[in-house]
């Protein structure tokens, strides 16, 4: 099938749900299901709702917010305490299962008190085959994925958002603060706000696609390949290092293999979009 045919198959399922609840992060997916469901059953039949957390960079809030303004669609911000569960802190390879299970269970919650009983997330045909221990959470909480059901790719959602004009289409994906912080070490927030603030600096340098891998005093700095000599050179390398410090970090390295989705998990000899 085309993209635009799994679209009008997207369709079909969401009118049958008639009002929807979306786990939103103002990422590519769920932004896409989001305006899909308004296109499909009305703004005012769609509910956005974000979990907010230490994990949540602040920059990623701000443009769920914008974004959800612009589809005309209610943004339900909703508190989420996954740091008071120790199988969280704990960041051992199930911790994303434990996360999203709190984050859904919560949100499911606050949806059901807003009058939707459906909940759906950005959950796409490619994700079947990742190694995501959160997916467990969805399938056990009977959480919806249409974009799933309609075997809609990622590349599928970004040409349709292209089409759509949304603001996500090219974005890169940005999974939670959490996921940057290397198994075995305790989730903090302190740890999580490092990772922030230390991205948002190397934002502010031009960069775009990047993760500061926090390993406890050693932070590992991931970009793409063809950007590793501009940090490299002196007056860049110094400013970063200034920084990095003073959030905290004793160590800082640049990885030489270059940017890469769920480097952390290649210690579990699987991939990860993390």
């Amino acid at each position: 099938m085309t993209p635009n045919e799994k679209y009008q198959h997207l369709q079909t399922k969401l009118r049958a749900l008639q009002k929807l609840a979306v786990a939103f992060s103002g990422g590519v997916d769920s932004t896409f299901l989001l305006a899909a469901a308004a296109q499909t059953l009305g703004p005012q039949n769609v509910l956005a709702c974000i979990g907010v957390s230490p994990s949540l960079p602040q920059s990623q809030l701000n443009q769920a917010r914008r974004i959800a303004e612009q589809l005309q669609v209610r943004l339900l911000e909703i508190l989420l305490t996954e740091l008071n569960d120790p199988n969280y802190t704990a960041n051992r390879q199930d911790r994303c299962f434990h996360c999203k299970s709190h984050q859904m269970l919560t949100i499911r919650r606050r949806a059901e008190q807003e009058g939707f009983s459906h909940l759906a997330c950005g959950s796409n045909w490619d994700d079947q085959n990742d190694y995501r221990p959160g997916s467990r959470a969805v399938a056990a909480l009977n959480i919806l994925t249409p974009l799933m059901d309609a075997q809609l790719t990622k590349e599928d959602i970004r040409t349709l958002s292209r089409q759509m004009n949304l603001p996500t289409a090219d974005l890169p994906a940005s999974p939670c603060l959490a996921s940057r912080i290397a198994y075995g070490v305790e989730i903090t927030e302190q740890k999580l706000h490092q990772v922030e603030q230390a991205e948002e600096f190397l934002r502010s340098l031009g960069l775009s696609e990047l993760r500061v891998r926090h390993h406890g005093l050693l932070a590992r700095i991931e970009v793409p390949s063809n950007q590793i000599r501009m940090l490299t050179e002196e007056s860049c390398r110094n400013k970063i290092v200034e920084k990095l410090k003073s959030l905290g970090f004793q160590y800082i390295t640049l990885d030489l293999q270059g940017f890469r989705s769920g480097s952390l998990n290649e210690m579990l000899g699987r991939p990860n979009q993390h």
